[in-house]
C-alpha cells in the first residue's frame, strides 16, 4: 500500500482538499510564529523585512498593496521594523512625498539567517514526500495559487491568515469591478 493511499485510509478526510491544505497551513503558521516571533511584527513583519531585502526599495504604499496588508497596519510595522534598525525609510527621487522603505544591513542579514531556518523548517514539513516531489509540489503549488490569484485576487492576506489562525471563516473579499 502506498504513503498516499495509506494515508487516505487512516484520515477520511484525507481526500478533501479543504482539510489538506488548511492542516497543512497551520502547521506552517505555527512554525512561522515560532521561528519568527523574535521579529517585529511576526509573519507580517517578515513579509515587509524580506520584501525590502529582495527587491529593489518599494514606495510603502506599493508594499502595502503588493503584500495584502492594510496601509495603517503597513506603518506601524514599518515604524516597528525601523526601530528595530531593521530598515530605514527613504524618501523616493520620483516623487519625495513617498516613502521607499529599504533594508538596512541588519535586516539584510537577520533575512539571510531566517530563510535558512525557514528553509529547514520547511522542508521539515515536506518530509513526507519523497525528495524528489518536494520541488515538483512547490512547482504545483505555485502555478495553482498564482492561477487563483489572477482570477480572485486576495485584497487583505493579513485578514484572512488572521481569521484562519483564529480558526473562523473569512468573509468573501469584496469584489472589484474590472
Amino acid at each position: 500500500m502506498s504513503e498516499v493511499t495509506a494515508a487516505s485510509a487512516a484520515a477520511p478526510l484525507a481526500d478533501d482538499l479543504g482539510w489538506g491544505l488548511g492542516v497543512l497551513f497551520r502547521a506552517y503558521l505555527k512554525t512561522l510564529d515560532t521561528l519568527l516571533g523574535d521579529l517585529p511584527g511576526g509573519v507580517r513583519g517578515w513579509q515587509v523585512l524580506s520584501a525590502a531585502a529582495t527587491t529593489e526599495a518599494s514606495g510603502q504604499g506599493a508594499l502595502a498593496a503588493r503584500l495584502g496588508i492594510d496601509r495603517t497596519v503597513m506603518t506601524y510595522l514599518v515604524d516597528d521594523l525601523e526601530r528595530a534598525g531593521l530598515v530605514q525609510r527613504h524618501p523616493d527621487p520620483a516623487d519625495r512625498r513617498h516613502k521607499r522603505v529599504v533594508a538596512t544591513e541588519l535586516g539584510r542579514r537577520t533575512v539571510v539567517a531566517h530563510r535558512k531556518r525557514l528553509a529547514e523548517a520547511e522542508e521539515h514539513l515536506l518530509t513526507p514526500l519523497p525528495a524528489a516531489d518536494r520541488g515538483r509540489f512547490r512547482q504545483l503549488l505555485a502555478a495553482l495559487a498564482q492561477h487563483a490569484d489572477r482570477h480572485d485576487p486576495v485584497r487583505d492576506t493579513c485578514q484572512i491568515v488572521t481569521e484562519v489562525a483564529a480558526g473562523h471563516e473569512a468573509p468573501p473579499a469584496p469584489r472589484r469591478r474590472r
